[in-house]
């Protein structure tokens, strides 16, 4: 078993626009796409990801809907060798001034991609420029959420942030390269709830043995949510304690 993150995926209303902001800002190129009838799945990545760097799969569904943001899903973030260069370089190509460094204390940034989904910018000695550096997402039980993916996707604790009002904290897969994307858990002391919405799917690791390692998730007590039969073999989704898909691939 490695249960790596293998991508995260996000829903847009406009395919055209959302891989132009991707490629053309991020210099992602198109690493598999799926054409199906009613929806289209693409894949992108930096040119030189790493082996065990994650990528970003839009999906667009051909019907035309609009969608929930939500607040269960927090943000993507991308690495960047110089913050405040790569911040201003997306301001001349026109993105929207969302939070620049100085306000988030010269440490991180954030934009918004064409759908409105949140984009940090972190610097980093380490993986291909703008590649995955981590998912976050927001859970309701730090201790519930930390015990879940230690547990069922033996994952370890990289990182930890606590805060006056918050905690993050960082999960990898037990091994994982430093260039592997992580998952950041964010949790607010004030014991909100969220909703999950619609305009973010889900999360993806990676299986050697789809079917054997389902078996072990389910073994684990996480949700039986798709299984690999009801997905054609050729997948299979669970969620977290949360209500967070995780899909196996």
């Amino acid at each position: 078993m490695t249960f790596n993150l293998d991508h995260v995926m996000m829903r847009v209303e406009d395919l055209d626009e959302a891989m132009e902001f991707y490629t053309e800002l991020f210099g992602y190129e198109e690493k598999s796409r799926w054409d199906a009838e009613t929806f289209t799945n693409v894949h992108l990545g930096p040119k030189n990801m790493h082996e065990e760097g994650s990528t970003l799969e839009l999906t667009y569904n051909h019907d035309d809907r609009s969608y929930d943001m939500g607040d269960a899903w927090g943000h993507i973030a991308v690495r960047v060798e110089d913050l405040e260069a790569s911040y201003q370089e997306l301001m001349d190509a026109g993105v929207e001034d969302y939070r620049d460094p100085e306000s988030c204390g010269g440490n991180y940034a954030f934009v918004k991609d064409p759908d409105g989904h949140e984009i940090e910018l972190v610097q980093r000695d380490h993986g291909a420029r703008w590649s995955l550096d981590h998912t976050m997402i927001r859970v309701e039980d730090a201790t519930e959420a930390l015990g879940y993916w230690l547990r069922t996707f033996e994952y370890e604790h990289t990182g930890r942030w606590e805060a006056d009002t918050f905690a993050n904290y960082f999960m990898k897969a037990e091994g994982a390269a430093e260039e592997a994307m992580a998952v950041e858990l964010t949790y607010n002391y004030d014991g909100r709830s969220y909703d999950m919405g619609d305009a973010w799917g889900h999360l993806a690791v990676s299986v050697d043995d789809l079917e054997e390692d389902w078996a072990t998730v389910l073994e684990r007590e996480s949700e039986d949510y798709r299984d690999p039969e009801s997905c054609d073999f050729r997948y299979a989704f669970t969620k977290d304690q949360d209500g967070h898909e995780i899909e196996l691939v």
